[in-house]
């Protein structure tokens, strides 16, 4: 029986199943560098998100702000909690309480202050609803309180009009609004 001897094949660099040892390296500390600025990122934007909820949570003052010739003032104070900052545009829930007053001296009108406030739904859309409190008892303020979820936007308008249910419609198209939280400056 004869051998047949054949030369021995030039090494391959990489053979199945093992690594050289810098290809080990330069891995590990090319995962590193991935890593380390992402726990760092992570960390950075969990402190910075806890404050974003600590700033958002205290009350801002708003106001005071008067109805055209000065026959109705309003103010108070308005805080935005549960911040959903991951959103585009982001929303959270707003509470706002404060006081209306009617300076009418003859007792002729009422003061109103009138809230749109714009909110995310479902979809995604943007609506807005608005929320009105009516004082007509003269030089009396007279308080109100209210909250909405999925706040973007709240805005302001107060008139001073005759006694009615609801604020007439030259208080809600005329004039402009006043901004009292916007979700995403």
């Amino acid at each position: 029986m004869s051998t047949v001897h054949r030369p021995s094949s030039p090494r391959r660099p990489f053979t199945r199943g093992t690594l050289r040892p810098a290809l080990v390296v330069l891995a590990l500390v090319a995962g590193s560098v991935t890593v380390i600025p992402a726990g760092a990122q992570a960390v950075t934007g969990a402190a910075s998100s806890a404050t974003a909820q600590r700033q958002a949570a205290s009350w801002k003052l708003w106001g005071p702000h008067s109805a055209p010739g000065k026959k109705a003032t309003a103010q108070g104070r308005l805080r935005a909690i549960g911040i959903d900052s991951d959103l585009v545009q982001p929303v959270g829930t707003v509470q706002v309480r404060g006081k209306v007053t009617d300076r009418t001296l003859d007792g002729s009108g009422c003061a109103w202050a009138v809230f749109r406030i714009t909110y995310r739904t479902g979809d995604g859309n943007l609506p807005f609803t608005h929320k009105h409190f009516r004082n007509c008892t003269a030089s009396a303020p007279k308080s109100f309180r209210f909250s909405h979820r999925d706040v973007y936007q709240v805005e302001l308008k107060v008139c001073s009009h005759r006694k009615a249910t609801k604020p007439t419609l030259n208080c809600l198209y005329g004039g402009t609004w006043k901004v009292l939280y916007l979700a995403y400056p």
